[in-house]
């Protein structure tokens, strides 16, 4: 399996809580998505970059496994593993650690697809413009 990684440090806001002051579960989608954000400036390939040639990259599926609370005021590191995938889809793997705690707080994935922002189609081959940002990037081996 051959991966890409990128991580991004968070402080936990208040508004990012339950009445008991833990991370309200809905937002660790959002920190997700943070850390997708974070993966693409790092990689050169952004969000903008996507449509600009053409296409959007829908999540079509979602998987969150909580592990750990973390609460107010704490900070947490959102580490993003991108998967590489020979089919027409882009597949993201994360865990989010309390880094006051050390302890694991969530892990999960998404799947996104490409899909033609003209047509609303779904392209069912990698664009090239993806095929060849993927050849450029330094892969890293995992067994």
């Amino acid at each position: 399996m051959k991966t890409l990684e990128s991580s991004i440090e968070i402080p936990i806001r208040f508004s990012e809580t339950d009445a008991m002051g833990v991370i309200w579960h809905g937002n660790y989608l959002k920190f997700f998505e943070d850390g997708r954000e974070h993966f693409g400036i790092k990689y050169n390939m952004k969000y903008l970059d996507f449509y600009e040639k053409g296409f959007y990259t829908p999540i079509v599926k979602t998987d969150i496994n909580y592990k750990s609370s973390v609460y107010y005021g704490q900070k947490i590191k959102v580490r993003v593993i991108l998967i590489y995938c020979a089919s027409s889809k882009i597949i993201f793997k994360y865990e989010v650690i309390n880094i006051t705690t050390g302890e694991i707080a969530a892990t999960g994935s998404t799947t996104q697809i490409f899909l033609r922002v003209e047509e609303r189609i779904l392209e069912l081959n990698k664009p090239p413009f993806y095929i060849e940002w993927e050849k450029k990037q330094a892969w890293k081996k995992i067994t």
